[in-house]
């Protein structure tokens, strides 16, 4: 086995979600990265993906992996092959080979995900597809201060969405923060996973926090709460971005 990693950058705007819908027709990802390597191997080639990204959600640093085996392109090209057969709102940024127990999911040992609200009254054209438009201010020093609350070791269990399968709910947060440029107030989370629609969910929380219908510490009631219902809103997904996954 000749294993390969890509990262890979792309607008989700109009694909439902990174990981292949099999006979729905939908549009992913993942299908037309395997479309463009299955042209230029002349043959079937599966990705392996590090998240499944939903639907309209971006990503700056995805990784995949995936079997070359008699490949017929030097690794080192690979980024130029493909981002000559690829549609333009999908880029191969990085290649090389991997050892073979590599696994761009399981191999992970955290992942940063950033989302980003346009905070002003009047919205942009240009971060429409990138952001939240949020036309009532926000008070970034409140939600720093509940942002605190959430790093750490904790049960997550609220902030999954409901119905999610997931048994194991526990996550580990390096990072969480929240920054603002002008009108553009980023959340940033680093950890060791990432449950169904968790970061839009704990935006959705700390925005409420930012406008101060609830208290920052109350963060921490609602975490221990395990309950969704006692949680935010689940925020839209075309202002979550994947940043880097790291090794």
């Amino acid at each position: 086995m000749r294993n390969v990693k890509l990262t890979v950058a792309y607008d989700g705007t109009n694909y439902h979600g990174f990981q292949e819908q099999r006979g729905t027709g939908l549009a992913t990802v993942q299908e037309e990265l395997e479309n463009c390597l299955c042209k230029l191997a002349g043959r079937r080639v599966q990705v392996v993906g590090a998240g499944r990204t939903d639907s309209g959600v971006h990503a700056r640093g995805q990784v995949v992996n995936f079997d070359a085996g008699e490949w017929p392109i030097p690794v080192q090209r690979i980024p130029l092959a493909a981002n000559g057969v690829l549609p333009g709102d999908i880029v191969v940024v990085a290649a090389e080979e991997v050892p073979a127990d590599f696994h761009a999911r399981f191999s992970a040992r955290a992942k940063t995900y950033r989302y980003s609200i346009w905070n002003d009254r009047i919205p942009s054209p240009f971060h429409r597809l990138y952001s939240t438009f949020w036309p009532v201010p926000l008070d970034v020093e409140a939600i720093s201060a509940a942002c605190s609350c959430l790093i750490g070791r904790h049960d997550f269990k609220c902030f999954q969405a409901a119905g999610s399968p997931v048994i194991n709910t526990v996550r580990t947060l390096n990072r969480v923060e929240v920054t603002r440029e002008g009108p553009l107030v980023m959340f940033t989370f680093n950890g060791d996973g990432f449950l169904y629609n968790m970061v839009r969910i704990m935006v959705g929380t700390l925005v409420q926090v930012g406008l101060g219908k609830i208290k920052p510490e109350t963060v921490k009631m609602i975490l221990e709460s395990r309950d969704r219902l006692q949680a935010g809103p689940t925020m839209p997904p075309q202002g979550l971005c994947l940043e880097y996954v790291e090794y």
